[in-house]
């Protein structure tokens, strides 16, 4: 008798929560198609919730953004993976610390920025606290003719150095350099490290530097780089100069 009492029992609570269930999905047709044909009204609802619950627009905002900045995420990562060999093993480029290292930085730098110079003791430092460590350089000038000639100068200095010791010494002399970077600056650090400037003036027009220059430029536009100093760290494109602290983590999740 108990057993079928409860069954009764349960049997009300499930038609109870059926009809609940269709009562709302009705209420809720009802009031759609009401504001459909009022919308006057829902505008007035939105309003009045708005005004006494402004923090609602900062949340949507912030979501807005957050959900923003996955996506431009995701596209980066695409376009790193689908770039990874122009980005990490171009010929073109040159490079600091550990040759075969397996733990590759990438960085976007202009001669003329000094965001870039500033944060030429990160690269420094990150080399010389671990010998994994190989940065990429990517000679990238945005900020002018006196950049694009240093860029030019040094790519001739690279092409001029098969073994890169010069090339080094000349890139970290030429970043550290304070006031504006052109060719004639260029070319006076490049005889600091022992090169001859006429030479490197004359292998500045080969067709090599060109065809470099133009190939970071539209790599940087395929990654949505336009400013330096930025970082490729794995498939992570990293925008700005965000301190040594930053770009040891951002290693730090490489696998």
């Amino acid at each position: 008798m108990r057993a079928a009492t409860t069954l009764s029992a349960l049997g009300l609570i499930v038609a109870v929560s059926q009809a609940a269930v269709a009562q709302d999905a009705a209420l809720d047709t009802a009031i759609k198609s009401y504001l459909d044909k009022n919308p006057q009204h829902l505008q007035r609802i939105l309003r009045e919730t708005l005004l006494q619950n402004p923090e609602m627009v900062q949340e949507a905002l912030l979501e807005l953004q957050r959900r923003r900045a996955l996506a431009e995420a995701a596209v980066k990562t695409a376009a790193v993976r689908g770039h990874a060999d122009q980005i990490f093993r171009s010929f073109h480029d040159g490079a600091l610390g550990n040759a075969e290292g397996d733990v590759i930085v990438v960085e976007f730098f202009d001669y003329n920025c000094g965001y870039c110079k500033r944060a030429l003791s990160d690269t420094v430092e990150l080399i010389g606290s671990n010998p994994r460590v190989k940065v990429v350089l990517k000679e990238f000038p945005v900020l002018g003719p006196g950049s694009v000639e240093a860029a030019r100068v040094a790519h001739a200095v690279r092409l001029l150095d098969p073994d890169g010791g010069s090339y080094q010494r000349f890139h970290k002399q030429l970043r550290a350099e304070s006031g504006p970077i052109n060719k004639a600056r260029a070319l006076a650090v490049a005889a600091d490290v022992g090169l001859d400037p006429s030479k490197v003036e004359t292998m500045m027009n080969d067709a090599a530097v060109n065809e470099a220059i133009d190939g970071v430029r539209n790599l940087a536009g395929t990654l949505g780089i336009r400013g330096t100093p930025s970082y490729v760290i794995g498939d992570s494109v990293v925008v700005g100069a965000v301190g040594l602290a930053a770009l040891r983590d951002k290693i730090a999740t490489l696998k």
